[in-house]
């Protein structure tokens, strides 16, 4: 049983002035700020060109992984949390993976229902092929969904895996959205080769369309971090 147990929950936020105007961010300071597992709430503004800054402090924009990258190294807890800012995952999923938490279980992985409901016929198509390619060349298998938006690290294990990225380096920037699936690749990918236990849990979602995915952009960027996260793998180029 996992002692103390503390949560800083991480949101990053890049041209989201919509959801927030919804009030985004009154759901989550009134769900955290009466769950005393959560120690702070950690907006991480990833150089948003909208009103978001207006209300979050301006950084250089290098994407989302870097935002949830400047959040686990800013976060005073003992484990971190991710989510979207849209919440298409109710924080209410939490309790599910702070159950695993308090087990001691190091790296705990929302999973999506496998059907994707509400989701874009032409999004459900290019998530199988992803699948394929993911499984075929980093051999992530065992892991049904590795990009649910809803993750629970332990903050020690996740600066470890962090320090050892090589695709998502400290000097990587971006150019308008990029919500590239290779962070989460290539950092469940080294959580698997340092022997973490990972667990996946199923939680509810529903999509919320956001301007912030452009699926060719994306799907191009992705396949060019398998690729790197392959060539990094083969040539040992990882300290494991």
């Amino acid at each position: 049983m996992e002692n103390n147990l503390t949560i800083s929950l991480i949101i990053p936020c890049y041209n989201e002035e919509t959801n927030i105007q919804k009030g985004v961010l009154d759901k989550i300071g009134n769900y955290t700020q009466n769950n005393t597992f959560f120690k702070e709430v950690l907006i991480i503004d990833d150089g948003s060109s909208d009103n978001s800054k207006k209300i979050i402090r301006e950084n250089k924009h290098q994407g989302k992984a870097f935002a949830i990258i400047k959040g686990i190294k800013a976060s005073k807890a003992n484990w971190v949390m991710f989510s979207d800012i849209d919440l298409a995952t109710p924080l209410e999923e939490s309790e599910k993976l702070i159950a695993f938490a308090q087990k001691n279980i190091p790296i705990i992985i929302g999973s999506r229902n496998s059907q994707r409901a509400g989701a874009p016929f032409l999004r459900k198509i290019m998530a199988v092929g992803f699948i394929f390619i993911r499984n075929l060349i980093l051999n992530l298998k065992r892991i049904k969904d590795t990009q649910c938006g809803f993750k629970l690290f332990k903050k020690s294990a996740a600066l470890k895996i962090i320090d050892r990225l090589k695709v998502f380096h400290n000097h990587r920037q971006a150019r308008g959205s990029s919500v590239t699936a290779g962070f989460d690749l290539e950092f469940l990918f080294l959580a698997s080769k340092l022997n973490y236990q990972i667990v996946e849990v199923p939680v509810s979602w529903r999509h919320v369309e956001t301007k912030n995915v452009s699926f060719l952009k994306d799907t191009l960027e992705t396949l060019k971090d398998i690729a790197y996260i392959k060539y990094f793998d083969l040539t040992k180029k990882y300290r494991l």
